[in-house]
């Protein structure tokens, strides 16, 4: 159940609801993967509204990582480099994870649109086409809804792996009709009939013109369906950029309605606010399906920054990881994205591999009996790589959160309060978390005041901390 009760009215701060680091970091954390220590501060001077534009603006008019030199190489081309295909595809994704780090709004967003134009790495086992897809939706990801549709479609990832390439005027396949209805658009037995995804797939036709692996596909006029069909009621001689044009035309109520309650329960609560859904998809319709209006919108809603909305979503893989170093800042050290790359796979996440064209489930489903022990040793690792890195980092960390303050309870609760939503629920919880940055330090050196962040054992002692928070189920929570 939603419990939240205000609507898309902008966020004005109140003694109820002030702007504080908690909402900042619930925007950051939502938008993309937690906010730094200098984001915060930046963000509390600028207000909501305009830290809201900036952090969307930024993302959206950012300018793309360089191609590989890869990016359009057949695997003739790889071999003759001596490149590995793999090798190159998982390469790939670590610079997709820095870029996470280092800013992560557009990244989360990507992510999003690689979990619902589902394509797997499998189907194709080609770099060159993962990137191809990758960069079409980076390219589009805040733009044109419907543009991004036409875009995708035509991707060789995405005709390989719903058969696309193998739709022929001869021998119709219906695999991407139908997802491109059931999954892509509309909604699954959501206005449209078998006869239309028959009729769809007939127009989608054309894009067979493959002749070597990791090649590119062109359009092919022998295996195009030339003649009239009948899709939503409306016949004529559609190819897939007309028919795509004719569903948004007869069913772009539809389509705003679904998109937009996909992006509502990916960022705010898997929940649904009906009125707020309806609202956003208006909104959609209204800006002629641009992504970046809806998004705007939402982020600087009332309902958005509403307490009920905050710490009720479940991390993703890539959310454990990404929002830990980003929120930490704790920097760069050996193996870090090969360690994150096959760590997130292991709990679930294997970037460019969900489990089906469905995607990954989210929320509840990341977690089950073997994923959240997984999950507690990723953070108990990244946790003490950090440590061995340097011994400054969680020392000036905790510093410059509590002013260096020597206080183990001061330090103990601005961490735990940093790293988790809405704080701990009891006194005990947060005299749990005391004890275990205390560790085996004899009390009398907190009683006297002598222990401060400066001594040899700190940093361990906060990883030690940062572990207890990693077990805690609201830690878990974003």
């Amino acid at each position: 159940m939603n419990c939240a009760t205000l609507g898309l009215e902008a966020y004005v701060p109140s003694a109820e609801q002030p702007w504080d680091v908690g909402r900042v970091q619930h925007l950051y954390r939502r938008a993309g993967y937690g906010a730094r220590p200098d984001e915060i501060e930046q963000a509390l001077l600028d207000g909501p509204a305009q830290t809201v534009a900036r952090l969307l603006n930024d993302a959206a008019t950012r300018e793309q990582r360089t191609p590989p030199e890869w990016a359009n190489w057949n695997y003739e081309a790889f071999e003759a480099a001596e490149v590995d295909v793999f090798e190159a595809y998982v390469t790939w994704y670590f610079g997709f994870m820095e870029e996470s780090i280092q800013f992560g709004v557009r990244e989360k967003l990507a992510l999003f649109w690689q979990n619902h134009f589902v394509t797997l790495y499998e189907s194709h086992s080609c770099a060159s086409y993962q990137y191809q897809y990758m960069k079409v939706i980076e390219d589009d990801a805040f733009g044109d809804f419907k543009k991004l549709v036409e875009d995708i479609t035509i991707t060789p990832a995405m005709l390989f792996f719903l058969n696309g390439f193998e739709n022929t005027k001869q021998d119709p396949n219906e695999n991407y009709a139908r997802e491109l209805f059931e999954l892509f658009t509309l909604g699954e037995n959501n206005g449209y009939t078998q006869e239309d995804i028959v009729e769809a797939s007939r127009a989608l036709t054309g894009w067979n013109g493959w002749t070597s692996y990791c090649g590119s596909v062109e359009w092919a006029d022998w295996g195009y369906d030339d003649t009239e069909k009948t899709v939503f009621g409306v016949t004529g001689n559609f190819n897939y950029s007309s028919l795509i044009t004719t569903l948004f035309e007869q069913r772009g109520e539809l389509i705003a309605r679904y998109i937009c309650e996909k992006l509502y329960k990916f960022y705010v609560n898997k929940s649904g606010s009906e009125e707020v859904i309806n609202e956003m998809a208006q909104t959609f319709i209204a800006e002629d399906f641009q992504i970046l209006p809806v998004l705007q919108q939402l982020f600087a809603s009332a309902h958005f920054f509403e307490e009920a909305n905050m710490g009720v979503l479940l991390k993703s893989p890539m959310e454990l990881m990404i929002s830990f170093l980003r929120q930490g800042d704790f920097g760069d050290f050996e193996n870090r994205n090969n360690w994150g790359f096959w760590g997130i796979a292991n709990m679930g996440q294997y970037l460019g591999q969900p489990p089906d064209v469905a995607g990954w489930k989210g929320d509840r489903a990341w977690i089950d009996s073997n994923r959240i022990t997984l999950r507690w040793q990723f953070i108990d690792g990244f946790s003490w790589a950090v440590h061995n890195n340097s011994e400054s980092i969680y020392p000036d960390f905790a510093k410059a959160l509590t002013e260096d303050s020597n206080s183990p309870e001061v330090i103990a609760r601005a961490i735990v309060d940093y790293f988790i939503p809405r704080g701990l629920l009891t006194e005990e919880a947060y005299d749990n978390a005391i004890d275990a940055l205390k560790w085996e330090i004899p009390s009398n050196y907190y009683d006297t005041g002598e222990w401060n962040l400066n001594w040899d054992s700190a940093s361990w002692q906060i990883v030690i901390l940062l572990r207890h928070i990693g077990r805690l189920p609201e830690f878990q929570l974003t």
